[in-house]
């Protein structure tokens, strides 16, 4: 099965016990759907989504802290979904939530309702930044949260954020390494953006708080990708899904429409640079690579490929595609036959990796 086909039910602030200094979650929906009006969305999404045998189906209920409403209003909502359960149109629920909000009574309402996995949002492993940030848990409570939540069999994902205040790139490596400690099934990294009526909105405008830039990110997220990955923990996604709601909003910060692309164009920019200073080319020379990498390689508008050819003075750089080469790694031709991509070093593809060879 691939990744599952996942159908969102945006359901803002709900739940939510404090105002966390990033969120205006106003920017990615601006209405809470009743507990009806979930069944009539739900449908008339699904209309648009043909049968699918290669992916699963899940029913999303992101944007607030699910578990953490009362437990009348998530039985509403959980209830209507059920038809669409019994009848195959959907295999599973997720839900996003608070690390805090997870004891033995609502895992259970959600093992008897049909989820599967539950996102949690832990934004980071420090406590200074969690202080900072108001989100009014522990690093501990993220702990006990994953450990009850695998216990119970559920898919785990955690949602971690870069740039919050207090944040920094040594702080941000250790948070990875207890994240990488609790074995989630998958990762979500956000960078932090300043948004209208976010409480960071005053902090910033003070000039008290500097979000990281687009580059800083890149960097941070480059080490943070060659972590995970390491460790065969997936990365679901980086960054924030475009939609007109969070462009309207935005004030600063880090912000691309497609942020993972930039990461791995870099992490392959990386990669190429180590090949050329440690094998003799020429000015004219080849690199291959699966053919869903090749815009990868190529950077966006062809940047990595200017910037090698600056670097090294290469007259014409070529990049193909090879099938037989697995996703993340890199080969280069040079005027003695091929050398292989130091993809060992810089990427690693694990059986649980996005590289993994298909």
């Amino acid at each position: 099965m691939g990744n599952p086909l996942i159908i969102p039910i945006f359901l803002p602030h709900v739940g939510c016990r404090h105002r966390c200094i990033f969120c205006n979650q106003k920017s990615v929906a601006t209405e809470v759907p009743s507990p009806s009006g979930v069944r009539e969305s739900l449908a008339a999404s699904l209309k648009g989504f043909p049968p699918d045998q290669t992916r699963q189906r899940q029913v999303a209920f992101y944007g607030g802290s699910f578990t953490a409403i009362p437990k009348m209003d998530q039985t509403a909502y959980l209830k209507e979904v059920q038809p669409f359960l019994s009848s195959g149109e959907i295999d599973s629920v997720r839900v996003s939530t608070r690390p805090d909000a997870l004891d033995t009574e609502r895992l259970s309402l959600l093992k008897d309702y049909g989820v599967k996995t539950v996102e949690v949002g832990a934004q980071s492993m420090d406590k200074d930044v969690l202080l900072l940030a108001h989100r009014g848990h522990s690093p501990e409570e993220v702990s006990s949260a994953v450990y009850r939540l695998r216990g119970k069999g559920f898919e785990v994902g955690i949602h971690l954020m870069i740039g919050l205040p207090g944040d920094s790139l040594e702080r941000f490596l250790r948070t990875l390494d207890l994240v990488i400690g609790l074995k989630p099934d998958f990762v979500r990294i956000h960078p932090t953006l300043v948004l209208k009526g976010a409480p960071l909105e005053g902090l910033w405008r003070k000039g008290t708080y500097s979000p990281l830039t687009v580059d800083q990110s890149i960097q941070w997220l480059k080490r943070g990708i060659l972590e995970l990955e390491a460790s065969s923990v997936p990365v679901a996604r980086i960054g924030l899904q475009a939609a007109k709601e969070l462009e309207a909003s935005y004030l600063a910060g880090p912000y691309h429409p497609a942020f993972r692309q930039l990461v791995d164009s870099e992490i392959f920019f990386d990669m190429a640079t180590r090949l050329l200073e440690t094998h003799r080319g020429g000015p004219k020379l080849t690199f291959f690579c699966h053919p869903r990498e090749v815009s990868n390689v190529r950077g966006q508008k062809n940047r990595n490929i200017r910037r090698l050819s600056e670097r090294f003075g290469i007259e014409s750089i070529l990049v193909k595609e090879r099938r037989d080469i697995p996703r993340g790694a890199l080969i280069m031709q040079t005027p003695e036959g091929e050398a292989i991509g130091p993809g060992e070093s810089l990427r690693f593809r694990g059986p649980n990796s996005r590289f993994s060879p298909t």
